[in-house]
């Protein structure tokens, strides 16, 4: 069931118990004695009055409301009444009405509140918003698939945006909008799960189809709109029109800063490449032409927001300044990429010594063990073990021996190969031997396994323009993959960690190929030049998703996976125009408008 569904009902309940109280009061108002009628008319009318004030002004401020106590009538100054009849008959209608009309007034408060803090203008979630009743599965498959894409990147532009808000004003300050990232990133995660759900080869029926994409419509709507209701209190955080000199700055020193790191990177991707087999480099192969990119992007715009500081137009200043920010950002995430890459390598090469010797130990262990098996007894599991584990082992020294090769596939080849061998051996295995073993093998698997995630993850983020729901849905179940991994090792169960490890290997790198794809695909639509071909880096910005609402029609995946021609949905509502992306949800983040970027 819906979450939608679920909201919709808890209305509904409260409106027949705001009756159900409003009725019980009128039909028990005929048992109050006419005496008692007579001493009190106004002061029922007055504690009514009164309570339903009290309510109201409680529900606006947010506080608790309770219920009124009675106040005594003139006729009866010490507060007791004169017929234990009629005052036991008088105190349920008075209660009952009462809590009717502040339970009135403070559902009336929540609904102006909620519209005066709804901050999503109308159609900002284009193409993806609440589906009308009816709508068909396959529609429904499209919203979702760009519900998930916006709201990822939602979720990224403003995680990106409050990590300078909170270097620049203290963790203090940023709080509320930290808290808010939580809210919106534990939803996005949950959308994302249930798409991998149905991606799974269980298949589903249409109805539980739909509500899996009901719900995740549901909570990508509930994560864009927390955001956007801190958008405008993050604005007045950051001032970013009042304070671009310092922010210009500040963008300067990151940009001078990271020009000379990129040097650096591009000499460590050609050792890289001269030292290791290409497929060792592929994953950042692009990483320093992509920073590169960014680069040139930053410095156009940080010239133009120095003239426009000068010129004492903040407001166009504060834009480029935004679009530097995300530009340097991207380029030291390129960069870290090439630098993490050489470390990952060496140390696979490291490992990998040690790992065929273990191998070669196991191989021999389970040529014993498969003579001492009694006849009559399959073998047929093992020798096929023996035989795969006797190939790679092989394999990996012929290429060690041939020149470069790839250090992170051989020990991911090794380590496979190895944990089966280990796995038929177990039974036969004293504990304590197979115990060090398995964690041997769990160590040389995360290594594999963070290498693939933190390529993904990088690759997708700084090219998330192009890149669709299929490969981010992948993204996401690795990285809960990998985050399983590490519970189980705390709890002590390598044998399970290891199972974790090698499907997030796995996953990640499937969300890499995935998201190849899809930028193959957008690079395909951008014509034979690719997308930097003016040089001017604004290619490069609306592939990394640094300027919105660049490319009508989407590109590749975009269109939440599959090839649906569905563009870029609301991700880009609430702005003026092609512009830099800021904190906030599909219905602000967009907000800043182009200043003149396209």
């Amino acid at each position: 069931m819906t979450r939608t569904v679920c909201r919709n009902r808890t209305h509904a309940a409260a409106r027949s118990f705001l009756a159900l109280l409003v009725t019980a009061g009128w039909l028990l108002m005929p048992a109050v004695s006419p005496e008692a009628r007579a001493q009190t008319p106004v002061t029922l009318a007055s504690d009514i009055r009164a309570g339903a004030a009290i309510g109201y002004r409680a529900a606006a401020d947010g506080a608790p409301v309770s219920a009124p106590a009675a106040t005594p009538s003139p006729a009866d100054p010490d507060g007791e009444v004169s017929s234990n009849r009629a005052g036991s008959a008088l105190v349920l209608p008075v209660v009952l009405v009462g809590a009717a009309l502040i339970l009135g007034a403070y559902s009336h408060v929540r609904r102006r509140r909620r519209a005066s803090t709804r901050t999503t203008p109308k159609g900002s979630q284009e193409g993806w918003g609440e589906p009308r009743p009816g709508t068909s599965l396959p529609d429904l498959e499209r919203r979702a698939g760009l519900a998930l894409v916006e709201t990822d990147d939602a979720v990224r532009t403003s995680q990106e945006e409050l990590g300078f808000a909170t270097a620049q004003f203290g963790e203090d300050a940023a709080w509320p909008f930290q808290d808010a990232m939580t809210y919106a990133r534990g939803e996005l995660t949950t959308a994302f799960r249930l798409r991998q759900q149905l991606d799974d080869a269980m298949p589903e029926d249409d109805g539980t189809r739909r509500r899996m994409l009901d719900e995740i419509l549901a909570r990508c709507t509930d994560a864009n709109s927390r955001l956007d209701a801190e958008s405008a209190g993050f604005d007045r955080l950051r001032a970013m029109e009042r304070n671009a000199p310092e922010a210009l700055a500040a963008a300067e020193a990151a940009f001078r800063e990271l020009t000379g790191r990129t040097v650096t990177a591009a000499a460590t991707l050609a050792a890289m490449r001269q030292r290791y087999a290409e497929s060792a480099a592929a994953p950042v192969g692009g990483a320093v032409e992509q920073a590169d990119d960014r680069l040139v992007f930053a410095t156009t715009n940080l010239d133009d927001a120095r003239r426009s500081v000068e010129a004492g137009d903040n407001g166009r200043a504060a834009v480029r300044v935004r679009a530097v920010e995300s530009a340097v950002a991207q380029a030291a995430t390129l960069v870290e990429g090439v630098e993490r890459r050489a470390l990952e390598l060496a140390e696979a090469a490291g490992k990998l010594l040690a790992s065929l010797t273990e191998t070669e130990t196991d191989l021999a262990d389970a040529r014993d063990l498969l003579e001492s098996t009694p006849k009559g007894t399959s073998t047929a599991d093992l020798r096929g073990r023996i035989a795969r584990a006797e190939a790679v082992v092989a394999d990996v020294r012929q290429e060690q021996a041939a020149g470069p090769y790839d250090p992170i596939d051989a020990l991911r080849r090794v380590e496979e190969a190895d944990a089966a061998l280990d796995e038929a051996l177990a039974g036969a295995r004293e504990r304590e031997v197979g115990g060090r073993r398995a964690w041997a093998l769990l160590d040389r698997a995360m290594l594999g396994a963070r290498s693939a995630l933190d390529a993904a993850a990088d690759y997708i983020s700084t090219r998330r323009g192009a890149v669709g729901s299929e490969a981010r849905t992948r993204l996401m179940e690795a990285r809960r993959r990998i985050d399983q991994a590490g519970t189980l090792t705390e709890l002590g169960d390598a044998r399970g960690a290891l199972a974790e490890a090698q499907h997030a290997d796995a996953v990640a790198r499937q969300a890499l190929s995935l998201a190849e794809r899809d930028v193959r695909s957008y690079g395909n639509r951008s014509g034979p030049g690719g997308v930097s071909e003016a040089g001017d880096g604004l290619g490069g910005a609306v592939l990394g998703g640094i300027i919105l609402g660049g490319l009508v029609g989407g590109g590749g995946g975009r269109d939440g996976g599959g090839g649906l021609d569905g563009g870029f949905g609301g991700g880009h509502g609430g702005g003026r125009g092609a512009g830099p992306g800021s904190f906030g949800g599909a219905g602000t983040r967009g907000r800043m408008g182009g200043g003149g970027l396209s």
